[in-house]
């Protein structure tokens, strides 16, 4: 089962719900950074969510590997921290959302999300 599949039936999403996800090169991350937020520079995941009329949730997340690579030593950890970031970038659909900076990693959807990565990678 995909991450994004396993998380909206943790979630219990309405049946009929989907979120599909997208690896981007890092220039294409940028773009779609500066698109969708107005900023500059290489972020390691975007997502968009369109609720249905039927209560279905339809979602689609991108992830920039490249940025990915960043937040592991020497690439060590790589398919973790992709997980981590198709489970994010899930949970963002399903509605969730966390403060930026220090108490981002005190928030309820970090602590979930982290509960969730280690289901899967077991």
């Amino acid at each position: 089962m995909r991450v994004a599949e396993r998380v909206l039936a943790w979630e219990r999403a309405p049946a009929g719900s989907h979120v599909d996800v997208t690896l981007l090169s890092a220039a294409a991350m940028r773009r779609a950074n500066r698109r969708a937020t107005g900023r500059r520079g290489l972020t390691d995941v975007i997502a968009y969510a369109l609720p249905q009329p039927d209560g279905r949730l339809l979602g689609d997340v991108y992830i920039a590997p490249a940025a990915a690579a960043k937040a592991v030593p020497n690439g060590a950890g790589l398919q973790e921290e992709l997980v981590r970031l198709a489970v994010h970038g899930t949970l963002h659909v399903l509605g969730f959302d966390h403060p930026d900076g220090a108490g981002r990693i005190r928030s309820r959807m970090w602590r979930l999300q982290e509960r969730y990565v280690k289901r899967i990678l077991r």
